[in-house]
């Protein structure tokens, strides 16, 4: 059995407005701002899960720390809740910059297609298009991640191989 007294993985708690709706983000790890840190050790890639139903990004931090400590701490991992899924208490601030595009609204934001598009909108407000990105959607979060692909083509990373190599 290991004694060893495990380090706190730090997780971060945002909540945004993200598509004209609060979204809540926690970011596990010490990287809050992804466009801002031009260190050298700023990571080159990050974990990114969306959440199944009922979208509580919360649910998901033990996984999101399982992660980043079986990465040896090098890449953020973040989960986003769904759009209209988590409301930021009244002592959290709502986070918004005033070039931020995302906070316009989406059509239709808590149907499929608005919940697609809300994913979208945070990744380009919030992630440099630099990094490269590992999607992991459970449940209904495959099906936006798989949709997200359609629409994005450019977030896919390296195409699937359809079969072995001869």
């Amino acid at each position: 059995m290991d004694s060893e007294l495990k380090e706190e993985i730090p997780v971060h708690e945002e909540f945004i407005l993200c598509g004209g709706v609060e979204t809540q983000v926690l970011k596990c790890g010490p990287w809050t701002d992804l466009f801002n840190d031009q260190s050298v050790k700023r990571p080159k890639l990050l974990i990114f899960i969306i959440p199944g139903n009922p979208g509580f990004s919360a649910f998901y931090v033990p996984f999101a720390k399982a992660l980043y400590s079986l990465t040896n701490r090098r890449f953020p991992v973040w989960t986003i809740s769904h759009a209209g899924h988590a409301l930021a208490p009244k002592d959290k601030k709502i986070l918004t910059t005033s070039e931020d595009s995302n906070a316009q609204e989406i059509k239709d934001i808590y149907g499929l297609n608005g919940q697609i598009e809300h994913k979208l909108a945070f990744l380009r407000t919030h992630v440099p298009k630099d990094m490269k990105l590992v999607l992991i959607g459970h449940s209904i979060g495959s099906y936006f991640t798989l949709q997200m692909l359609k629409r994005v083509p450019e977030l896919l990373l390296m195409p699937p191989t359809l079969g072995a190599k001869k």
